[in-house]
Order: structure tokens, then C-alpha cells, then sequence
């Protein structure tokens, strides 16, 4: 290894251990700080990000990058993927001040606290001036880039790289006349019961349940652990310290179980990174959309499976005799598949999931163009609840305020999700031409076999493909609504007799 080439990777290594220092106490922030802690964890992460961002842009990294890209020319090696990736890394991170960086910290530390609040009290005026300055500051980091096609093209292209704002609404504009149709379908013939569902359940035996089943996925505790926090979700400190957090909601207590699912997902996705890659710009998912494809493939083609729960029912039973008493597998599966119009994002069915996600990046991309005022939001959230899935939010916590993404400076994000779930159902053709008995080693409760073509096929990589090339490479394809329809189609086809 060249003198150079270990030069550049010790300035990674330290840019990446600030980020992971910053991840630390954003993990706290959620999980255990005080609210009057607040300012102090503002200026601390603030200070962390500037100094990460002054070591991204250094001018000896320049060089070093420059050099090395003429010594390790484009090509299959690791080597020169993380120098490709560090490239492009540099060459955007360049075009942003560290005192930008510095003040957005300070800023998103500052709205998290008083969306917590205002979520709390459903006040969105509470959060209403904290927004304002986080679209302010996103329509100023626009303008530190070259002109796009759109301006949202370049908060997308941070999530998913060279992505285009044009490309997504082509997807989702097909797909959401597909998915209206079928919900339609759906809702001309009985609806399944579900009021079981909804029924008392002990917080504490549905928390160690999910912990159950995560671990029979191959979360592996030694290198994690779950805790409790207002929206839940993965951070990852290292590929051997990846945790989860979930939550537990009174009047939706099955949303405990496929939480520890979906964020398992995300996490077992990290944990199965090639080591090698810790503290390079290859460590991590390959995009936002690659990492919602796990998440999404072990909570709904696994998790919400009949074969999972052939396995998993009895015992569940079991631990809840009296909710469930008199409810059988066929119909506790229909029941945890109901299709019907919801106000929650992360709580709804498979096949409206998607009209919650394309109403939100509406919404963003109306925000950058200036197009809706912050203070006319949670009018706008919900007609677009109406227009899209004929709900209206009865407050702002279950409207505007429900999602914490907007509070943590992450717009152009929302797309990821629905994404996600296309590239999901796109990897599930692949696997089961590989395992083709699958489903017998669900219902068996085996899952090593899964996990392990996950981890060969893409885990392992972390940051070294494209996400394009990546899918392209496992399927034969890029990304493609068409596997995800099917799927929608002979699921509740079945399950409603379509």
C-alpha cells in the first residue's frame, strides 16, 4: 500500500470517527438526554460537524485524492472505489462552508426539541419557526451547488445518487395510478376483521417478542441493542455497535412487533458490511433506497408472510391467550394485512404505504420551490390526506408532526421509502429463483439461508456500487415497479379474493 493511499485513508478514518462520534450523541438526544440539554448538544454537535466538514475539505486531501486517482485508475478494486467515492465525497462536500455545516447542527439539534414538543401538545406552531429556518437553510444549500435540471435534484441526489427529481415522479405517477386502482378493488368487496388487533396488549411481552424475533433473524446482540425513542430508527457507530430504537403505541400495539422488524432490517444491513470498509467512505448502505429495501423486505415480505407466521402464531398465542382467543392463522394473517386508508405513514398496509411517501415528497418539493408557505403545511398535509387517501388528520400529531425527518434538516429524503420498497420486491424474485424453498424455511423459522444471500449479495459491498449498478447486478435490472405490483396484486388478490 502506497504512502499516499495510507495517508488518505488515516484523514477517513478521523472524518469518519467524527461522524460516528456525532451519531453518538444524536442517538442520546433520542434515547435518553433531557429536554434541558438541548443547547449544550446543539453546540456539540455543531462543533463536531464543522471540524469533520474543515477535515473533508482540506487541501492535502485534495491532493491526496487527485494523486491517488491517477495511481488506482477507475476500475473493479476496492481501492479504487473508495477512491471514487471519496472523490465525490470531497468534490461536494468542497462547495459547502464548514460554518454552514456548523450553524444546520446547531439548528436541527434545536428543531428535534421542539418537534418532540409540539408533537406532544399536536401544536404545530411550536415547531412552525424551527421549520422555517431548516427550509431557509436547505434552499441556501441549493445554491452552493451548480444549477440542476430541478433544485430538488440536488437534495436527492445526497440520498440517492444521481437519482433525478423527473425520474421519481415518473415512477411514482405510474405506480400511484396502479396502486388507486387496486386499493379500489380492494374496497369494493368485505373488509377483514381486525378489531383483535387492537385490543390490550401488555407493552413489555410484545417488546420481548419482536426482541424474539429479530433474534431469530440474525440481529446479532452482541453488536447491538434496542431502546425506546419517539420515532424510531437505526444509527450505526461501527459494524460491531449497531442499535435500533422502536416505541410502543397504546392504540396500534402489532406496530411494536414490525418495528423491531424493520429497523433489524436496516440494521443487520450493517452489521454485514465487510469489515474491511470500517472507517472508509465505503462503510455504510449503498443508498438510502438499497438500506429501506431491507428494512422493508424482512418487515412485510417476511414479516407480514403466511409462512412466518405459521411459525410464529402458535407461540404468539401463546404469550397473548386472551386477546387472541378464537382467532385463528388465517385470520390473524389477514388481519395484520388490512388494507384500508390510515392517517400513520409508518403503520400503514403495503398498499397504500406508498401514497404516504409520494404525498410528502409533493410537499418537499412544493417547500424548495416556494411554492407553499412553512405556516400553510398542516392545511396542505391534510388535503392532500384527502385527495390521496381519503383521511383527514384529526390533529397535527397525527398529521404534519408525525414524522421527525423534517426536524433533522432531511428533505429530499421521503422517495427512499417507496423506492425501497420497489428494489425490495425485486431482490425477493432473485432470492427465490436461488432458495427455492423459501418458504418452508420460514415457516421452519429458519432464516440463516436468507440473511446469507442478503450478505453475499449485498451487504458485504456497502458503499462500493452505484445503487443503480447494484440492483442491476443482483437482478438483472434496475430499479422496477413492475416485481412490487405483481407482488401487491397476488398478495391481496388472495387475501380478498380479487
Amino acid at each position: 500500500m502506497s504512502e499516499k493511499l495510507v495517508r488518505l485513508k488515516e484523514i477517513l478514518g478521523e472524518v469518519s470517527d467524527l461522524t460516528h462520534a456525532a451519531a453518538v450523541l444524536e442517538w442520546d438526544q433520542n434515547v435518553g438526554m433531557p429536554a434541558g440539554g438541548a443547547e449544550a448538544r446543539g453546540q456539540q454537535l455543531s462543533t463536531l460537524a464543522k471540524i469533520a466538514q474543515e477535515k473533508s475539505t482540506s487541501d492535502e486531501l485534495g491532493r491526496l485524492l487527485e494523486d491517488l486517482q491517477k495511481e488506482y485508475p477507475e476500475g473493479e478494486s476496492e481501492e479504487s472505489a473508495m477512491i471514487r467515492v471519496a472523490s465525490r465525497n470531497y468534490e461536494k462536500a468542497r462547495r459547502v462552508p464548514a460554518e454552514f455545516v456548523a450553524e444546520r447542527a446547531l439548528v436541527t439539534t434545536q428543531a428535534f426539541e421542539a418537534w418532540v414538543v409540539a408533537k406532544k401538545k399536536s401544536d404545530f406552531s411550536v415547531f412552525h419557526p424551527h421549520l422555517e429556518k431548516i427550509v431557509e437553510l436547505v434552499r441556501r444549500y441549493i445554491t452552493f451547488f451548480p444549477p440542476a435540471d430541478h433544485p430538488y435534484d440536488v437534495l436527492l441526489d445526497d440520498y440517492e445518487r444521481g437519482l433525478k427529481t423527473a425520474e421519481v415522479k415518473s415512477i411514482f405517477q405510474d405506480l400511484r395510478l396502479k396502486q388507486v386502482e387496486l386499493i379500489r378493488r380492494i374496497g369494493s368487496v368485505g373488509q377483514v376483521r381486525d378489531d383483535f388487533l387492537h385490543a390490550k396488549y401488555n407493552e413489555q411481552k410484545l417488546w420481548k417478542f419482536g426482541e424474539r424475533i429479530i433474534g431469530k433473524f440474525g440481529y446479532d446482540w452482541n453488536r447491538g441493542r434496542q431502546d425506546q425513542a419517539p420515532h424510531p430508527f437505526e444509527t450505526s457507530f461501527s459494524v460491531n455497535d449497531v442499535r435500533i430504537t422502536n416505541r410502543f403505541e397504546a392504540d396500534h400495539p402489532m406496530a411494536t412487533l414490525f418495528g423491531a422488524m424493520h429497523e433489524a432490517g436496516h440494521a443487520m444491513y450493517e452489521q454485514g458490511i465487510n469489515p474491511s470498509y470500517e472507517r472508509t467512505p465505503l462503510e455504510g448502505g449503498a443508498s438510502l433506497a438499497v438500506h429501506e429495501s431491507q428494512s422493508r423486505l424482512w418487515e412485510n415480505l417476511v414479516g407480514r408472510s403466511m409462512p412466518f407466521w405459521e411459525h410464529f402464531y402458535p407461540e404468539l398465542k401463546k404469550t397473548f391467550p386472551a386477546q387472541l382467543d378464537g382467532i385463528t392463522l388465517k385470520s390473524f394473517y389477514k388481519a395484520i394485512n388490512k388494507v384500508e386508508p390510515s392517517l400513520i405513514r409508518v403503520n400503514a398496509d403495503e398498499a397504500t404505504y406508498n401514497l404516504h411517501v409520494m404525498l410528502r415528497l409533493e410537499l418537499e418539493i412544493s417547500m424548495v420551490e416556494g411554492a407553499v408557505a412553512v405556516r400553510d403545511l398542516p392545511q396542505m398535509w391534510n388535503e392532500k390526506m384527502r385527495e390521496y387517501l381519503g383521511v383527514i388528520p384529526p390533529n397535527d400529531a397525527k398529521g404534519v408532526l408525525q414524522d421527525v425527518h423534517w426536524s433533522g434538516g432531511s428533505i429530499g429524503y421521503f422517495s427512499t421509502y417507496a423506492l425501497g420498497n420497489l428494489i425490495s420486491a425485486q431482490w425477493a424474485e432473485a432470492i427465490r429463483k436461488d432458495i427455492r424453498d423459501l418458504d418452508d424455511r420460514i415457516s421452519k423459522g429458519k432464516f440463516d439461508d436468507l440473511l446469507g444471500w442478503l450478505r453475499g449479495k449485498i451487504h458485504v459491498h456497502g458503499k462500493r456500487y452505484e445503487p443503480q449498478a447494484l440492483v442491476q447486478k443482483v437482478t438483472g435490472a434496475k430499479i422496477d415497479a413492475g416485481p412490487f405490483m405483481s407482488y401487491l396484486e397476488d398478495k391481496f388478490g388472495g387475501i380478498y379474493g380479487l
